[in-house]
């Protein structure tokens, strides 16, 4: 896999299909005011928060408000052949949601209805444009919760399609974990149900897991069943700060390898800390840091809190604080949501190379630390944040996207990592998805056979190839 050379490297894989005219008339009667044509509209739909840059826009936009409304423009594209890319809220890291074939943008973001909240199972069924924060403000007054949150207030569709996880994956899981059923509209505009509310099943083929992290290929889902958890009884946070990234991350093992039942540990590293304290005006110690977060009984979580520190303590850790109270919880964990947004304001009009490795955690300290070492000695701007307790971090390279040698540093960076990921028994996405941008990565992660079963099955669920063409793997 060779490095892009220039910006070019990041133009469309293939040259759009065309849109007929008489296709565009048939959504707009179809739609009306749900159907739009404008630029501004259609741009802001052909862009994610990814490094592709001067990408096209879709032709149309429409605004689904209902599943008739998906099968209706699921069906019109699949009369006219034109590819069809479900949105959400346009988070994606990985150029998801670019249209590199054309055709038309599906929002999904107007159907956005908790459809029903089943306490006593345990179990909440929801449309796919609600919102992480959305839902866990319906659930507040149930004392329930949905745990699973990557950072940004992604929609729930938006995070299946994906396979999120994020800072509570190490004790709750992902979404692969946390999905039971889905509704889904197929390339035929068909309605099908897959799982039930049932916490297992031994019933034919696994499709809710085949459709979560399919990335909109296969289908568009329209009604998601998701486990949910009562809140816990004590919540305390703590961040504790070290002389080196190396110490942080053998703190972390131990604490994962003794089975302290944490509920997040996540690290951010000295020049990250430094950004976010410019970005949030926060006072943080400029050192490698843990955030973490104990969920239990009191009595629990001051045991969990107390063996860690000690821990922590035998690698370095200081200056530990805690907190128990939502407001001072939140403060903690300002540092590590801004982390993102911290490191793209650090350098105005630069766009984040994002890495998304995650290995065993035996083999986490080898590979964090021969990759920072890497991006030191190469000059690039970066910041370095990491779910560490499930051996998922994350490198953002900072880079002007038109600057043709930036883009090649970076992704030749990008490169190593995944290689040195995949030789610890890793993977080159742990969450983000593959998208455009890690298809070569896939191939050399799955190896070619597992990709021709993998097109076998884009080819038989979607023959026509117009559900988010040009994702996961090329044509």
């Amino acid at each position: 896999m060779n490095a892009p050379a220039d910006s070019a490297a990041f133009a469309p894989l293939v040259s759009p299909r065309e849109v007929p005219e008489a296709f565009l008339a048939e959504l707009r009667a179809r739609f009306g005011a749900q159907c739009s044509t404008a630029l501004a509209v259609r741009e802001h739909h052909g862009r994610d928060e990814s490094v592709y840059v001067d990408m096209p826009a879709p032709a149309a936009v429409v605004f689904a408000e209902s599943r008739r409304d998906v099968q209706d423009a699921v069906k019109l594209c699949a009369r006219h052949q034109v590819p069809i890319i479900p949105f959400g809220i346009g988070s994606s890291l990985e150029g998801h949601l670019l249209a590199v074939q054309g055709g038309i943008s599906l929002d999904l973001s107007r159907m956005n209805q908790v459809l029903s909240i089943n306490a006593e199972d345990l179990t909440v069924t929801v449309q796919p444009g609600v919102t992480r924060k959305q839902l866990n403000e319906e659930l507040k007054s149930t004392g329930l919760f949905f745990p699973i949150d990557p950072g940004a207030d992604a929609t729930v569709g938006g995070m299946c399609a994906t396979r999120a996880s994020g800072t509570n994956a190490v004790r709750y899981g992902t979404m692969r974990e946390n999905v039971l059923a889905l509704e889904v509209v197929t390339a035929r505009a068909e309605v099908i149900r897959t799982g039930t509310r049932a916490r297992k099943s031994s019933a034919g083929y696994d499709l809710t897991r085949l459709m979560v992290g399919s990335e909109g290929t296969l289908g568009v889902m329209t009604e998601i069943t998701l486990r949910i958890y009562p809140l816990p009884e004590a919540i305390l946070a703590a961040i504790c700060s070290f002389p080196s990234i190396a110490d942080a991350v053998h703190t972390v093992i131990e604490i994962i390898q003794l089975g302290v039942p944490i509920a997040r540990v996540e690290l951010l590293d000295g020049k990250t800390v430094a950004m976010v304290n410019r970005h949030a005006k926060l006072s943080l110690r400029e050192e490698p840091m843990l955030l973490m977060e104990f969920h239990g009984s009191p009595a629990g979580v001051k045991e969990q809190a107390e063996t860690v520190q000690d821990l922590a303590s035998g690698h370095g850790g200081q200056a530990f604080e805690w907190a128990t109270t939502p407001e001072e919880r939140t403060r903690l964990w300002t540092a590590r949501h801004n982390a993102y947004f911290a490191g793209v304001q650090s350098r105005p009009g630069c766009r984040a190379i994002s890495t998304d490795t995650c290995v065993p955690i035996s083999r986490l300290a080898e590979c964090l630390l021969d990759s920072a070492a890497e991006a030191d000695a190469s000059g690039i701007t970066y910041f370095l944040v990491g779910h560490v307790g499930d051996g998922n971090f994350h490198f953002g390279y900072l880079v002007d996207p038109r600057d043709a040698k930036e883009l090649a540093l970076a992704e030749d960076l990008n490169h190593k990592l995944v290689s040195r990921a995949l030789r610890l028994g890793g993977t080159c996405t742990g969450e983000h998805g593959v998208g455009l941008h890690k298809m070569d990565f896939l191939r050399e992660e799955a190896g070619l056979g597992a990709i021709a079963m993998m097109r076998a099955i884009k080819q038989a669920l979607d023959p026509d190839n117009i559900l988010n063409p040009g994702k996961i793997f090329s044509a």
